[in-house]
């Protein structure tokens, strides 16, 4: 293991509600809670104005409006997010050519490679310009880990929740992991967590002093090798390189069962057709054609067919997703479908299977379609009225940019504010009204341009992070199950 803490884990804040709090002054300060809306909902990440009230990320969306019925509920923006993560992840390729994303707001950087730090107190500095960065960019706070490995820097990532900076110095890692519950470890989810229980042992302490041959027994051979050497702190796995996608794919899932076959043929269409503008967004194409059926009893069946060379045809992917949706029996429903394509490449062959014919006219549709704004996961298109889905951005004609606040009984309810503005003025209007459109997110506004390099001697008068003990939240929160992320 390093002798250095130059492994950098950087964890946004809050991400998505953050970031709506962001681009909405009227939330700022206030509960925001994003995720599917509709009785299967799920939330996605919760503010921590909304924690507050006992709401977590994978929580059901009823328990949450329960716990806090007058936050504000909305629709995720997922191109909004993505479009801020790219200006993060610039930042932390800024440092290093090794940056190992995990998702839209998580990401490791092994800070010796790029030369940004060789010791404790360089990578505190990079750590700490980092974060004034990322703040001056986007205006959102992102909490940072530094250690000599990737286990050690997540974990002083969640302790500097939130907008922290937390380094681990070589040689106290053990200290620090001992009285940490076991689920902290990665791989340790609620049925491992559970069984140490069991035999005894709840802290990492009590893991490492468990010995090797002991938690072999208790767990099998990998898994119970692996554990001892995390227990003692030793975590060899190196930072590795934004890997390239394996599969492009979309899902939804239905509020209500579908039982009508033929819904769910035109549902598996518009998923194709969603997953091929996500596949020419990213310039690739595949080989490979995915269906994902989840039916009324929550069994889920996957079908796939492999094509002769990778494309991007709309045609072509719609006439396989069909093609898989005649093997698959949905009597009785079905509540979630999803299209994917894997085997991907950076190019195309020229079509083997569609049918000139009915292609091009499919196609021409397909081309129509890529300029409308990629619809949520969570809502349904109905064919006669407009969806104004919560918190997701529209204009009018009159009036301007603004976002949607709610809508029902025929009325959609629109707070007319932009980023840089004050907090804006609600109206409402008929679903209808040819005035109202949707429209694209508006960047966030940056506090201030990323400021000149600060001489080392004023950084280093602040206080030293410890790694001392963990806060009391931490405990039992962390580790692999549906539990709330800081």
């Amino acid at each position: 293991m390093r002798t250095a803490p130059t492994i950098l884990h950087l964890d946004m804040d809050a991400f998505f509600a953050s970031a709506e709090q962001a681009s909405k002054p009227s939330l700022r300060g206030k509960a925001v809670v994003v995720g599917g809306l509709g009785p299967r909902g799920v939330v996605a990440t919760a503010s921590y104005e909304a924690r507050v009230f006992g709401v977590h990320s994978a929580m059901p969306m009823a328990q949450a409006r329960r716990l806090a019925p007058n936050a504000a509920y909305l629709v995720p923006r997922f191109a909004f997010y993505r479009s801020i993560s790219e200006r993060v992840m610039g930042l932390l390729r800024s440092l290093s050519p090794l940056v190992e994303p995990l998702s839209l707001d998580e990401a490791f950087v092994d800070l010796e490679a790029g030369g940004a730090a060789w010791d404790a107190e360089s990578a505190r500095l990079a750590g700490i310009r980092l974060r004034a960065d990322i703040r001056a960019v986007t205006g959102l706070t992102g909490s940072v880990g530094l250690a000599a490995s990737k286990m050690l820097a997540k974990i002083g990532s969640e302790q500097a929740k939130p907008d922290g900076l937390v380094l681990i110095r070589p040689g106290t890692e053990r200290a620090l992991l001992g009285p940490l519950t076991v689920r902290t470890l990665p791989g340790v989810g609620p049925a491992t967590g559970d069984h140490l229980r069991r035999a005894g042992i709840h802290t990492v302490e009590e893991l490492a002093e468990a010995g090797e041959d002991e938690l072999v027994r208790l767990l099998g051979k990998a898994h119970g090798h692996a554990l001892y050497a995390m227990a003692l702190a030793h975590d060899e796995r190196p930072v590795v390189a934004e890997r390239e996608a394996k599969s492009v794919s979309v899902e939804d899932t239905y509020d209500v069962d579908i039982h009508d076959r033929v819904r769910v043929a035109l549902e598996v269409q518009r998923l194709a057709d969603r997953c091929v503008r996500r596949l020419r967004e990213a310039g690739l194409s595949g080989r490979t054609i995915v269906l994902k059926v989840r039916r009324y009893d929550f069994s889920t069946l996957t079908r796939s067919e492999t094509l002769r060379g990778p494309t991007d045809d709309p045609a072509v992917i719609r006439e396989a997703a069909a093609r898989l949706l005649d093997s698959v029996d949905t009597t009785g429903g079905v509540r979630l479908l999803g299209v994917g394509v894997s085997g991907l490449a950076d190019y195309t062959q020229e079509d083997l299977f569609a049918q000139a014919a009915g292609a091009r006219a499919a196609d021409t549709e397909a081309e129509g379609a890529e300029e409308r704004p990629e619809e949520p996961a969570e809502q349904q298109p109905a064919p006669t009225e407009r969806r104004w889905p919560s918190g997701h951005d529209v204009r009018h004609a009159e009036y301007g940019h603004g976002w949607v606040q709610g809508s029902g009984l025929g009325r959609v309810t629109v707070r007319f504010e932009t980023p840089g503005s004050a907090p804006g003025r609600v109206r409402t209007f008929p679903l209808d009204d040819p005035d109202l459109e949707p429209a694209e997110p508006l960047p966030l506004v940056p506090l201030l341009p990323p400021g000149p390099e600060v001489p080392p001697a004023q950084l280093s008068s602040g206080p030293e992070p410890e790694p001392a003990s963990l806060p009391k939240w931490w405990s039992g929160t962390a580790g692999g199950g549906a539990t709330s992320k800081p």
